[in-house]
């Protein structure tokens, strides 16, 4: 089951307005796009349009890499929407980044987690509610963007400790320029890391008496959009964030939701479904997505999807789409030249 804002994704005016900055024109863009112009004023947009976005802004751009970065720097602070707004004005990197992956589940279809191990702070980027990966630009600038708040913030030239990205994002060495650290590309997962004392440095844009105003009402969105969401949802969604570090127990998302086993366990049951069908959901539809990346290997693919085994995750694909990953990627291919050719 999709969420019910799975496909309503806002997008910010200040995007629009920093695109003019780049002496590219929000029409050209919705027109490459081949979207209608109505889509620049229209306050929400389809997941589809919103990758179409994307993507006609990496073409008329040129090269991605370069794309990511001019964007993320010229995007100007005041014209921030609200959740991220917020964020900017925290008491530190760290509440800043706790409140983006907070404030993002407002905001699909990406969807962030921070980790940390020892003296390191990993934040890692997934794609929530959607068929398929968004595009390398919209990656790149996801990640980007989290460094520009942190520097922003903190008046400091923050430097991750390394960047990953599961997928190529353009020339290297002008990312490596602008994060400051070694950036590579075919991983098992995007993100940050930082020194987890970088999170600490306070933000001198800290504002207590704006964030007393700004949370209560990002608070209350949010927690209506969630009680609009099924318990399915809820734990598909949980699901799918945990999925690369292996897939996560009832146990473990009981806890997350703050219920017991038993209760989860009956309200799934009420919704007629179970924890290990939705695991198998998730797999499933994590599975296709992955795969419609042809730079993704399958074992990448099964270690993604919480297969520490191969064979494991070709008998449960073939029970799934009844053909081998390998063969379905290769149909899959083959219809999408036939549909660029006709």
């Amino acid at each position: 089951m999709i969420a019910p804002t799975a496909d309503r994704i806002k997008i910010a005016q200040g995007f629009w307005t920093s695109l003019r900055s780049l002496n590219l024109q929000p029409q050209d863009v919705v027109r490459q796009a081949k979207l209608p112009l109505s889509v620049i004023h229209e306050p929400v947009v389809s997941t589809e349009q919103y990758y179409a976005i994307w993507q006609a802004y990496s073409d008329l751009i040129g090269e991605a890499a370069k794309g990511i970065v001019k964007l993320a720097t010229a995007f100007e602070t005041a014209l921030y929407p609200p959740a991220a707004l917020a964020t900017f004005h925290a008491r530190n990197y760290r509440d800043a980044l706790n409140g983006m992956v907070r404030y993002k589940q407002m905001c699909p279809p990406e969807n962030l987690s921070i980790q940390e191990v020892g003296e390191l702070v990993s934040i890692e980027l997934q794609w929530q509610h959607a068929e398929q990966p968004g595009p390398p630009v919209l990656l790149g600038i996801t990640l980007a963007y989290l460094l520009e708040l942190g520097r922003r913030g903190t008046g400091y030239p923050l430097k991750p400790i390394s960047v990953e990205f599961v997928q190529s994002v353009g020339e290297v060495n002008v990312l490596e320029e602008f994060f400051g650290c070694s950036v590579r590309t075919g991983m098992k997962r995007n993100s940050l890391t930082f020194k987890s004392t970088d999170l600490e440095r306070p933000f001198t844009s800290h504002n207590q008496e704006l964030l007393e105003i700004l949370t209560p009402v990002l608070e209350s969105t949010l927690n209506e959009q969630q009680r609009q969401l099924s318990l399915s949802d809820k734990v598909k969604a949980i699901l799918s964030r945990s999925m690369s570090g292996g897939p996560a127990d009832i146990q473990a998302v009981a806890s997350d939701l703050g219920i017991s086993n038993r209760t989860l366990q009956r309200r799934l049951s009420d919704e007629g479904t179970s924890f290990k069908l939705l695991m198998a959901q998730t797999r499933h539809e994590q599975a296709v997505a992955y795969l419609s990346d042809p730079s993704l290997e399958i074992k990448e693919v099964a270690f993604l999807v919480g297969y520490e085994d191969q064979n494991s995750f070709y008998r449960a694909f073939r029970s799934w789409e009844g053909d081998t990953p390998a063969n379905w990627r290769v149909a899959q291919e083959r219809r999408r030249s036939a549909l660029v050719t006709k």
